[in-house]
């Protein structure tokens, strides 16, 4: 399954019925007056938070949802039928945008099971036995239903993890995460091997958390150069950063400011959030170096820095444990199968 992070959608709540113009006709009834009967609600647009989904891939091929309208009254007294809900599914995560210059933010879906009334459908119109009156005792009006609600709107998805994984493109960051969780990033020699987010599982110290993998960043990143930074909105929402530094780079605190700056201009308090730095790729190197390096690193971020092997394992049960203290010993705001396991879904 392909990963989409945004999508634009057009939702439309269903129309109230019309109320019903009728009279009362029966054999051997005398004034039967008026017994046209309510039209029923129109349909409201629901957007629900579900487990098992990191990905919007499904709203790029269905792009318009419109919810049916209320079945107009009849007589006898007899209301219309309402329109069902249309309840649109979107991952964990997901907020929803006005089509507007600024992307208002209308709605934000972080827990499972939750639900908004998004787009709310139209009351059913007034049958004519409503417009009766000591006055008016033949009333031939009758409402036709209030309209509904339209609007096109951006789905955006910032998934939820407890963790996420910066630094420039080979890092060590998909190694690393296939080290301490189930997932199976691609691994390569090559820059920009990881071109959309990862999510894993790590479970340490009998306790779990999620951790997220995002494209490297290059200098410039902020301004589109490499894969740009848009990815960065998937670790808005985590509680800690863990921030690899490769040991071969040939400035180690460069490559720690290039990435920091880059933070920096994206914004989103990216900049504020607790980090952990790790001086990864240490099995290529000499105790003597890996010192030199260490506080070299640990001079340019003002940070502990732990030396680790991504492939061999060293020094990441350190890595680890250090996570874990920024992480508060709660549940996880994502669902563990569908942090792993793709599934076969419709939005509707």
């Amino acid at each position: 399954m392909h990963f989409l992070d945004q999508a634009k959608i057009f939702v439309r709540s269903g129309a109230g019925g019309p109320g019903a113009v009728s009279f009362r006709r029966e054999k051997f009834i005398e004034y039967g007056g008026p017994d046209g009967g309510d039209g029923g609600k129109g349909g409201d647009i629901v957007f629900e938070a579900v487990a098992g989904l990191n990905t919007l891939i499904d709203f790029r091929y269905t792009q318009h949802f419109r919810a049916p309208r209320g079945t107009g009254g009849a007589g006898s007294n007899r209301t219309g039928a309402g329109g069902d809900d249309l309840v649109i599914k979107v991952p964990v995560g997901t907020q929803i945008l006005a089509d507007d210059e600024e992307r208002s933010l209308l709605a934000d879906l972080t827990r499972v099971g939750q639900r908004i009334v998004f787009l709310r459908g139209g009351d059913g119109g007034r049958g004519n036995a409503s417009y009766k009156t000591s006055t008016n005792r033949a009333p031939r009006q009758h409402g036709t239903g209030w309209p509904s609600e339209e609007a096109w709107v951006w789905l955006r998805l910032k998934l939820l993890a407890d963790a996420g994984l910066v630094g420039l493109p080979n890092a060590g960051k998909s190694t690393f995460i296939n080290q301490v969780t189930n997932a199976q990033a691609k691994v390569g020699e090559y820059a920009f091997t990881t071109t959309r987010p990862q999510l894993g599982v790590v479970r340490h110290k009998g306790r779990e958390f999620v951790i997220a993998d995002i494209p490297g960043l290059i200098e410039g990143a902020a301004e589109g150069a490499g894969i740009g930074d848009r990815f960065l909105g998937h670790i808005e929402r985590c509680r800690v950063l863990l921030h690899l530094v490769d040991a071969n780079d040939p400035d180690v605190a460069e490559s720690y400011r290039v990435v920091r700056d880059e933070l920096e201009a994206y914004g989103g308090g990216l900049i504020d959030k607790p980090v952990v730095v790790a001086l990864n790729k240490i099995d290529t190197l000499d105790d003597e170096l890996i010192k030199a390096l260490s506080a070299e690193l640990e001079e340019a971020s003002g940070a502990q820095v732990i030396p680790i092997s991504g492939a061999s394992g060293v020094g990441v049960d350190w890595v680890l444990d250090k996570l874990l203290e920024a992480i508060p010993n709660n549940e996880s705001p994502v669902d563990d199968d569908g942090a792993e396991d793709e599934v076969q879904w419709s939005p509707l």
